[in-house]
């Protein structure tokens, strides 16, 4: 390899929502100083030939297999590293993969990796505080802790690390059953249990881009928690852009978080303690991301009132 060789990103969760932007960033950039190898569970899945035929190198490896990830690794300059709790509901299982792609970095030598995280809030609201349940025994919020818990594994091998801390997809409007929900009454209303609280969120394909940026400016933030968003709005300031968006009034319902908790989905309780976690330590949630870091990291980055401008197509009215 010479020096002009582009250095390879290996980049986890390719075909998803947060890795399918970092591939896209560079895969756009004609004069990208990188190159991406795309890990994924299935090379022939159409997502995956889809970014073969962008110019993506697309390598078979799965987060519970130690081994492939190696392999992945070997040779990359960068991984970004990324772990999706919702598809098996275990933060056991989160932190042993977490654990995989820590020691896969290690072992291959990787220069620089992009861990996607979020808080322990178990250093907030300990197992025995009671203004919250506890879940699954051992946690607040099961999604949230494993990663945080998961910053050490890096750190404690000597991993070049940046922390990216995220935030609320806007893409949750469309995917997640997050968007305006029509009442009995016929009025279309936003339901989240965070009070007064800015909710700070970030357009899943802009996490990804800003990761790029972070690469892009080699080890200054090597060792750095660096938490991202687009935007930081009330519940009233949500409705409000979505009423814009859509052309009809879109009302904003706070609801306590015991009863958000118990509302009828998988994964309610987790998601009604993350809220009062964000509601609760708002000034603290709010302070560890930065709209202006974001966007010198990614100078597309979207609002909400953007990215509503771009998708509020698809998102369902119920």
């Amino acid at each position: 390899m010479t020096m002009t060789d582009p250095k390879i990103l290996a980049v986890v969760g390719a075909t998803g929502a947060q890795g399918g932007g970092l591939v896209r960033g560079v895969l756009s950039d004609p004069d990208s100083p990188f190159r991406v190898r795309a890990l994924t569970r299935d090379p022939a899945s159409g997502k995956a030939r889809a970014l073969a035929e962008l110019g993506a190198e697309v390598v078979a490896a799965d987060l519970d297999d130690l081994d492939s990830l190696k392999r992945a690794f070997h040779g990359a300059h960068g991984a970004y590293c990324v772990t999706n709790f919702w598809e098996h509901f275990s933060p056991t299982r989160e932190l042993t993969q977490a654990t995989n792609l820590a020691e896969a970095a290690q072992a291959e030598g990787v220069a620089h990796v992009v861990w996607s995280t979020l808080e322990d809030t178990r250093n907030w609201i300990p197992l025995d505080d009671d203004r919250m349940p506890t879940l699954m025994e051992h946690y607040k919020v099961p999604h949230f802790d494993a990663k945080g818990a998961a910053n050490a594994e890096f750190t404690r091998r000597g991993v070049p690390t940046t922390f990216l801390l995220t935030s609320f997809y806007w893409d949750n409007f469309i995917h997640f059953g997050s968007g305006p929900q029509r009442g009995d009454d016929g009025t279309l209303a936003l339901v989240f249990p965070i009070g007064d609280a800015k909710l700070p969120g970030i357009a899943a394909e802009d996490i990804g881009r800003c990761a790029l940026g972070i690469f892009a400016a080699g080890d200054e933030h090597v060792g750095e928690t660096v938490g991202i968003c687009g935007g930081k709005p009330t519940g009233d300031e949500m409705a409000a852009a979505f009423t814009a968006a859509l052309g009809e009034e879109v009302r904003y319902q706070d609801v306590p978080p015991e009863v958000y908790r118990s509302f009828d989905f998988q994964g309610a309780d987790d998601l009604g303690n993350m809220f009062q976690f964000k509601r609760d330590f708002n000034d603290y949630f709010c302070a560890a991301r930065s709209v202006e870091l974001s966007r010198e990291l990614n100078p597309g980055l979207m609002d909400l009132e953007g990215w509503l401008a771009r998708y509020k197509g698809e998102v369902p009215v119920g």
